[in-house]
């Protein structure tokens, strides 16, 4: 798969006010499926926290906007997780390039409806591959570029909590996500990586666009449920995944791991 990085590009406006917070100064991240959604908003914000962000995507027309729109700090690499070959490569670029990782953001994955009488074993594999195989072996193939005092962000849902109709092997993948991050921070706790999952309700993103087109309801009487269940009365913004996946792939979260932090308006709480 190619490589596609962009460099001298002025950064554009939503950077402002955070050029001098530094949080991540120094640091090497990965996100993958970073082209879109809330793998974007995380890239876009660690870049501007000033790390160096590797980002994934299947598709190079939106991996190529992606790291224009980040500017000289981003990286794309178009892969796709669920191909152990892809992963190899893009891992390979990424220590001849910087020697190491200090975040992995484990984001990459898929959603679509299917009631149960509905599954088929494509849909099953497409879903399980993508978001548990290649979560699993993203987290895997990346260790040993790992530092001690590394920080790895597996993305969960809420659908990994509640159930949601349709939506069965999409939250059967998320909860075994959920489970990945506790295992992994048991595993890696000895050189001090920690290992958090983060569960977004429902957020304002390409993903949910499609499954509000696939809804039988409607496009906008989907998202008007959705806002409706959601104690705080609306959908979450994709920035404000990416400002709990800075507080974990930060030192602020240095005594953190092998928790969930969900970002659902209170959806999976109250």
């Amino acid at each position: 798969m190619s490589c596609v990085t962009l460099k001298n590009v002025t950064k554009p406006s939503y950077f402002k006010g955070w050029e001098d917070m530094g949080q991540l100064d120094n640091k090497v991240a990965l996100v993958t499926g970073g082209s879109t959604g809330i793998g974007l908003a995380i890239a876009r914000r660690f870049a501007a926290e000033g790390a160096t962000v590797y980002l994934t995507g299947r598709r190079k027309a939106e991996l190529d906007a992606a790291v224009e729109a980040i500017g000289e700090q981003a990286v794309g690499v178009q892969s796709d997780v669920s191909k152990l070959d892809d992963l190899d490569r893009l891992f390979a670029m990424i220590e001849a390039r910087s020697g190491r990782l200090d975040v992995v953001v484990a984001n990459a994955g898929i959603a679509e409806f299917a009631r149960v009488g509905e599954i088929t074993e494509e849909h099953y594999d497409k879903t399980f591959d993508i978001n548990v195989k290649g979560t699993l072996f993203t987290v895997q193939k990346a260790l040993p570029l790992l530092p001690d005092g590394a920080s790895v962000i597996v993305l969960s849902s809420i659908n990994a909590s509640k159930g949601i109709e349709a939506m069965s092997v999409y939250s059967a993948t998320k909860a075994a996500n959920r489970n990945f991050a506790r295992t992994f921070a048991a595993e890696f706790a000895g050189r001090g990586i920690r290992v958090n999952a983060i569960s977004p309700g429902p957020i304002e993103t390409p993903g949910i666009d499609g499954l509000a087109a696939a809804a039988v309801q409607g496009d906008q009487q989907f998202k008007d449920g959705f806002a409706a269940a959601v104690p705080l009365g609306r959908m979450g913004r994709p920035d404000e995944v990416a400002a709990a996946a800075v507080f974990l792939a930060s030192d602020q979260s240095s005594f953190t791991t092998g928790a969930e932090l969900f970002v659902d308006g209170g959806l999976a709480q109250i």
